[in-house]
């Protein structure tokens, strides 16, 4: 079976084990998941990887270092921005998730509201980058939004299947993606000023952290669990 390319490759399954493991684990511990997590990447310091095999994306850990507190800074701008820890509504929840990816650091959170047979709408999505510095404001923005659309894709569509030494999805009639009428109401970017830090990538970073931030939101509305994904394994649709 021939392989090809997807947008953030290996961050996307990476992303969605961590933050859903964080979840779990504050859940379990009748923890708060944001202040759990903060926890989680602990104080701030700079993770030195440079003596193991951790590929950097070709850039050196002097230039490109990796800094807790740049994956703190923005999950909590996503946090606060999208109105973590309000009240909400019946079945509504609000899911959150952070990876650093490209060089890049994005918090998503995710807002959703689940009907009683299963259909999942998502009113809002608010994504926090930290790109370094930023030439080109508006690209940063566009790039963000595609990829909260892309990451709800991956989520909710994405199952590849193969048959014969074949893959049975040939085209967009037999992989569905998502379109208007089920992607987000409402994708808010906000960019944290770093421009202290040399530019990182914006192409794939905000791809990762879509899919956990919408099962820890779906999660928060519902108490159901998910582990698999595309989320219409789960009897979930968008």
């Amino acid at each position: 079976v021939r392989i090809g390319w997807l947008r953030s490759v290996n961050n996307i399954p990476h992303a969605f084990a961590q933050n859903t493991m964080a979840n779990m684990l504050a859940a379990s511990a009748k923890r708060d998941p944001y202040q759990f997590l903060l926890e989680l990447i602990g104080p701030d310091r700079v993770v030195d990887l440079s003596k193991v095999d951790y590929w950097n994306y070709d850039q050196t850990y002097e230039e490109y270092p990796i800094m807790t507190e740049r994956l703190k800074r923005v999950l909590r701008v996503a946090a606060e921005q999208s109105g973590y820890g309000t009240k909400l509504g019946p079945r509504e929840g609000i899911g959150l998730a952070v990876h650093r990816s490209f060089t890049t650091y994005v918090a998503t959170a995710v807002k959703v509201k689940v009907s009683n047979d299963g259909k999942v709408s998502i009113p809002r999505v608010d994504v926090a980058v930290d790109a370094g510095r930023v030439v080109n404001p508006d690209r940063v923005k566009s790039q963000m939004e595609g990829a909260s659309i892309y990451g709800l894709t991956a989520a909710a569509f994405s199952e590849i299947t193969a048959a014969k030494g074949r893959i049975t999805q040939s085209n967009f009639n037999d992989y569905p993606m998502a379109r208007m009428h089920n992607s987000p109401r409402e994708i808010r970017v906000h960019i944290v000023d770093a421009n202290e830090f040399p530019p990182g990538g914006v192409g794939e970073p905000g791809t990762p952290p879509f899919a956990p931030a919408l099962t820890n939101a779906i999660f928060a509305a519902t108490g159901q669990r998910i582990l698999e994904l595309p989320i219409t394994k789960s009897k979930l649709t968008v």
